[in-house]
């Protein structure tokens, strides 16, 4: 070969190389159109229209963006950091922490077992272990409640084991396991739930789960990015947490699986899950149609209102429900299922319309995502998500300042509680050591009126007749408090 053949080959080796990441940085970015549930179609131009300004006015670090048409991904796309503080933007292979995404997941293995029939959805789990539930060190806690004998493989993945979420977040005892109601009688998310099924599957196959997941899910469906356990593969290119004010939070690697909420994976990753669930893909058409089917009625009016007996009228006008593995809803123009994740600094969702064959997935590395999803589901898909039982407040607007102005409110401030407020880098901050608040982002509505992010609170700053700021009336969720600025 030539030196000019040479350089020719080198040449279009390079381009290959150039145009291949710059896919990777937005896979079927081109300008197209989506088609909605409604039967409305958005352009791809939109869409990144839409989405860049909810980032910029809710001040959303980074999201990713998958969407999928006539069970096919159409549109995978990423915007913003995935580390604000190295100035790093991230791609659509940048792996994200999937949080709670990861449990329907776990969920379609387990079915594909009950395939198999390695194992029975309605057979009590105790009956599968070689020993009392109670005498393994993390079930200790129910020794004394045989309720735990009730609990089967189904009411692990529709959420009715009666366990709390996590034993650290008991409101009777803060770190013991504890049955609430007799298994199976109502609705109550539980991850504890979803682990106690994990060590259930693994003591039935003999084997860890990543190794199931790779076998049933990861290589059948090409995910080849995806793992519940941390990879040294995943160093080259990871998103890290950002907390409501933006800071970033420490990265964690779990190198132990759990079914709950220890992968990492893609937007591409999972929008390829996605499809393949919204199919039915290796699933009988039995498993099918179970996992997609109400298994449970929900009339709490928030998903996390454990002992909660108030019931809401919307929730029944929509048909909520929980499927095995997924959250289920009546939308105008058909069936729906659904999943949040949720972790430090990270928030995601995905919800799917298999009658339509749309499905979106969002994956988010600020925890103030949540605060665009109702909006952001609308958008593209053209209908209101559970967003209140959810418990996804709405963003709230907000204006800037200039320095010279935000400096007029700081100082230290005293009554019912005592507040501190600064300006750091052209932001103003609130911290107490009342209730161990720490530095906080103060959010300017106008000139005087701000909000948290963090919490439903507003701050009022009153100025006196010499136009100097003199105090400061909290609403913290209803309740009033009038603070004094004594320096």
């Amino acid at each position: 070969m030539s030196f000019e053949e040479k350089s020719h080959t080198m040449k279009k080796t390079l381009l290959l190389i150039c145009s291949t990441a710059i896919l990777a940085h937005n896979t079927f970015a081109q300008t197209k159109q989506i088609e909605r549930p409604d039967g409305k179609t958005l352009s791809t131009r939109i869409i990144d229209s839409v989405v860049n300004k909810l980032l910029d006015t809710a001040e959303i670090t980074g999201l990713q963006l998958g969407i999928i048409n006539d069970d096919k991904i159409v549109y995978l796309h990423s915007y913003g950091y995935k580390n604000k503080a190295k100035n790093e933007r991230n791609d659509t292979s940048t792996h994200f922490y999937a949080a709670s995404l990861a449990k329907p997941l776990f969920g379609y293995i387990v079915m594909q077992l009950a395939d198999e029939g390695k194992i029975d959805l309605d057979k009590p789990l105790y009956t599968y272990l070689p020993k009392p539930l109670p005498e393994y060190d993390n079930y200790k806690d129910l020794a004394g409640d045989d309720r735990y004998k009730l609990i089967t493989p189904r009411m692990c993945l529709d959420h009715t084991t009666g366990f709390p979420n996590w034993r650290e977040g008991n409101p009777h005892n803060a770190n013991k396991l504890e049955i609430f109601f007799k298994p199976g009688s109502r609705y109550s998310y539980s991850g504890e739930g979803i682990n106690l099924l994990q060590m259930v599957i693994e003591t039935i196959s003999g084997r860890h789960l990543e190794d199931l997941a790779q076998e049933k899910i990861f290589k059948p469906f090409g995910m080849t990015m995806t793992s519940f356990l941390w990879q040294p593969a995943f160093e080259a290119n990871y998103a890290v947490g950002h907390d409501f004010n933006g800071d970033t939070i420490t990265k964690q690697r779990f190198h132990a699986e759990y079914a709950a909420g220890s992968m990492e994976t893609t937007v591409g990753d999972y929008s390829r899950f996605l499809a393949a669930a919204m199919q039915g893909n290796r699933l009988s058409a039995k498993a099918k149609r179970e996992m997609f089917s109400p298994q449970i009625f929900i009339y709490t009016k928030r998903q996390f209102d454990e002992l909660s007996s108030d019931s809401v009228p919307d929730n029944n006008a929509i048909h909520l429900s929980y499927g095995l593995g997924w959250g289920l809803f009546t939308s105008p123009y058909g069936k729906a299922f659904f999943k949040e994740g949720h972790g430090v600094g990270w928030v995601n969702y995905v919800i799917a319309f298999p009658d339509k064959k749309m499905g979106v997935v969002i994956f988010c590395n600020d925890a103030n995502g949540e605060s665009i999803f109702k909006e952001l589901v609308e958008k593209t898909t053209g209908v209101t998500i559970p967003w209140y039982w959810e418990n996804y407040t709405p963003y709230r607007g907000s204006v800037k300042l200039p320095t010279s102005v935000l400096q007029q409110f700081t100082g230290v401030y005293d009554g019912k509680l005592k507040a501190i407020v600064t300006v750091e880098n052209g932001q103003l901050k609130v911290e107490s050591p009342t209730v161990n608040l720490s530095k906080t982002n103060l959010y300017a509505i106008n000139d005087h009126h701000f909000f948290l992010k963090i919490m439903d609170t507003d701050i009022d700053f009153v100025k006196g007749i010499d136009g100097k700021v003199i105090k400061a009336i909290l609403n913290d969720e209803g309740d009033h408090y009038e603070l004094v600025k004594v320096k």
